[in-house]
This record gives C-alpha cells, structure tokens and sequence, in this order.
C-alpha cells in the first residue's frame, strides 16, 4: 500500500498528525507514506520516523492556482498511490489526489468536495478532538467510531538531533550551566492567544531566582515581544534570558526545546512541538480551547480563566477587554510551574 496525504498547513495540527501516520504503520507496516505539506511544515515531517517522503508543497497558503496543482498531480501519479488522505478541509486541497487519479480518496466532508473524494465522510463532530478526526481516516467508515478514542491516539514524537542540538547551541552561545525553561510568548493566530508579556516577565524573574535560565522562542514576529519580556528584567537577570525568536529555524527550535527542562507556552505550534520532544508544558489558553487541541502528553498542566465569554475561538477579543488572558494571573501560572520544579 502507498499512501499520499494531503498535510496541514499548521505546525501544530502538523504535530498532531503524526498520530494517523503512526496508526497507519500499524495497520500496515510496509506501507509507504508521503506527506505533502507547505515548506514551514516541511521540517517536522523530517523528523517522523513513519513518513518515506515529505513533499514540498509549490504553492503559497490561500492560493489556488489550478493549473500548478494540475501540473503537480500529474507528477504524483507516476507514483502509483493506492490511497489518499486529504488532512484539510477546503476543496481546494482535494483537487491534487482527484487529478493525479488516485484511486481510494479519503477526507471529511467539508466545502463542495462532493466527487474529488469518493470516501467522504460526513460529520467530523462524531469526534471531539482534531487527532481523533485525523486518526479516524485510517479506518473505515463503518469501524471509526468504535475504534478511535482519545487515549488510544498514539502521542506525536519527534526526533532529535543530538548533533544539530550542539551546533545550534554553540551557535546562539548557549550553555548547560543552568536547567532550562522556555517560554513561547508568541501565537500566529492571533492576539487573543497571547498571555501578556508582563505576566511572562514574572515567570522569567521567578525561574531565573530558582535557578534556571531562560530561553524564549518564537519566530521574527516574536522578536519584539521577547524583548519586551527581557526589558522587564534586571541586568543579572537578563543575563539568564535569551531572545531566540527569528534566530532559528524551525527545526533549530525543535531540538532545543527538547533541551528544556519545562516550556511556557500559549496555544501555538511551539507547544504541540515541546509536546512531542518530551518536555513538561505550561499551557495556557485564552480564546481556545483543550477540549479540541490539547497537547497529547501526560506530562501536562492547562491553565485558563473561567470567564463567561470564552472560548471564542476569535483572532482578536470581540469585547476588547481580553479578560481571558488578562485575569488569568502570574502567580498561577508559576505555582503550576513550581510543581514540575518540585519534581526535577
């Protein structure tokens, strides 16, 4: 069996997938998977064990550009798949496995995909988790619903490179004198996932006085609020925080989370990627939800306000007063880090 799958465009749905590819190792262990994904994704794929080949997608998030996928699929096809996966849900994402001729089309039911796929299944609510809508594609129809259940998802794991790891190390000067705590202030969704870069201020001051030292990570964007949180701190204590943001790539930022001893993190693709590299996680959420993507870890504490208004789900707070983030205090995000301290 050779299956092409149609990946995410998100690191940390990317992340989550590699629950259906391990399932599907299982199911068929000589099978051969290829992944087509957008090049920010590309890397991660690199670093799942079940994935034969990870394919670059050509064309940018949000454009269509018939004519390019046209051109791709019938590249594809001299790759004789037995079956596609299509992870997505825009219609758009359907058309490359229906022109390359694909046999078996797999995919839940989503905007107008009515014959691109032809194992179109109807309701992905049947599932509350994003893994379990995953994992379900590697079932039948008739078996899904009995045979997929949160806590018998395989939990995503990524592979580290011991070598990249020191290089990338040596190059941003960092050392092992003190355990490490990462902090990923940032979120790509949007405003109403970030906790304030004050209240991630005081988590820095209280682990750089416990001992610790601080990496922050993130991409360019993030620069500027990673300073902000290091501004906050006194010079001694800045001397213990490092501003990663937009200095790694992300495959960089992979293998040095796995050196943290615990991470900080809001609802992003850098916490589904601590997740899988084994570290503690601070999550934290604000206009989102755990009853959807939470991190597939036990070693796991969620933090949120109980305000009335969320989860929204919204970009930016709709009531302007971002209460979700900004009533959920320091102090109970750093008595939740105490405990995985505790027990270092």
């Amino acid at each position: 069996m050779k299956f092409f799958i149609v990946g995410p465009s998100w690191v940390g749905d990317m992340v989550m997938s590699q629950s259906l590819y391990s399932v599907l190792k299982q199911q068929h262990p000589n099978a051969e998977i290829h992944v087509l994904a957008p090049a920010w994704c590309k890397p991660i794929l690199e670093r799942m064990p079940e994935i034969n080949q990870a394919i670059e997608m050509p064309i940018g998030h949000g454009e269509f550009s018939l004519k390019t996928r046209w051109q791709l699929a019938r590249k594809l096809a001299a790759n004789n798949y037995t079956h596609a996966l299509v992870l997505p849900n825009s219609a758009k994402s359907a058309l490359i496995p229906f022109f390359a001729r694909i046999k078996s089309r797999t995919g839940w039911k989503g905007e107008m995909r009515y014959g691109l796929l032809n194992d179109l299944r109807p309701n992905k609510r049947v599932f509350q988790y994003m893994v379990e809508r995953y994992v379900a594609l590697a079932y039948s129809r008739a078996t899904m619903l009995d045979a997929v259940k949160l806590e018998n998802c395989p939990k995503p794991t990524l592979q580290i490179d011991p070598k990249n790891q020191q290089q990338a190390k040596s190059r941003l000067k960092l050392t092992n004198l003190r355990p490490v705590i990462g902090l990923c202030p940032g979120a790509e969704f949007g405003p109403a996932k970030r906790w304030p870069d004050p209240y991630y201020a005081q988590v820095a001051q209280f682990a750089i006085e416990n001992g610790y030292q601080v990496w922050l990570f993130g991409s360019a964007k993030d620069r500027e609020v990673c300073e902000l949180i290091r501004s906050k701190l006194s010079n001694e204590q800045a001397d213990l925080c490092f501003n990663l943001a937009g200095e790694t790539s992300l495959i960089e930022a992979v293998d040095l989370l796995a050196a943290c001893h615990t991470v900080v993190s809001n609802d992003s693709g850098l916490m589904h990627v601590s997740s899988a590299v084994g570290c503690n996680i601070v999550a934290i959420y604000g206009s989102s939800s755990p009853r959807y993507t939470p991190p597939l870890t036990e070693k796991l504490r969620m933090v949120h306000t109980n305000v009335d208004c969320r989860p929204c789900f919204k970009r930016e707070c709709p009531l302007g007063h971002l209460d979700c983030l900004n009533k959920l205090e320091p102090n109970i995000v750093i008595d939740v880090l105490k405990e995985f301290i505790e027990q270092h």
